[in-house]
């Protein structure tokens, strides 16, 4: 199996999330399924279902989040000398060439990527057609409006 890429953020919030899931949310789902069950016939129990399933998703949820941090290769850009390139983790600065508009972006894993928060995927268009390059290049990359060229104002190992 291949290493997924993730920051040091990243893997921190999957601990967090573990964490919880395994101290707090599993032993409420386990309590509330013993609740149901003293209740008595569990064929017609909503409440026994419904707890069941809630356990479903979080041991399959647990299980998902093992697997990830297993096959993680942490990167922590921080310690990385700044050679001015784009690599994963990076906070770039781009600027859209056609309307002036400039906007900043970290690399990340897919897990992390949330683009309201400017974190976009290492494997997204933007992110391939940035990575390798130095600032002040200019890019074209292409998107679901088309072709769009880009210049690279600003790269930070933060």
């Amino acid at each position: 199996m291949s290493l997924i890429p993730m920051t040091v953020q990243g893997a921190e919030a999957l601990r967090a999330e573990l964490n919880e899931l395994k101290t707090v949310k599993r032993p409420a789902v386990i309590l509330a399924i013993a609740e149901a069950r003293a209740h008595g016939d569990l064929k017609e129990n909503a409440e026994y279902h419904a707890a069941r399933e809630q356990q479903g998703f979080i041991e399959g949820r647990i299980q998902d989040i093992e697997a990830k941090l297993s096959n993680a290769q942490i990167i922590d850009v921080t310690k990385l000398p700044n050679s001015g390139k784009v690599i994963f983790g990076a906070t770039v600065t781009i600027l859209n060439l056609d309307t002036d508009e400039e906007v900043t972006y970290r690399i990340v894993g897919d897990d992390e990527a949330d683009i309201k928060n400017n974190l976009i995927s290492v494997n997204s268009p933007i992110a391939r057609g940035l990575i390798g390059k130095t600032a002040d290049e200019v890019v074209n990359i292409t998107t679901p409006k088309g072709v769009v060229e880009y210049e690279i104002t600003d790269v930070q190992y933060l």
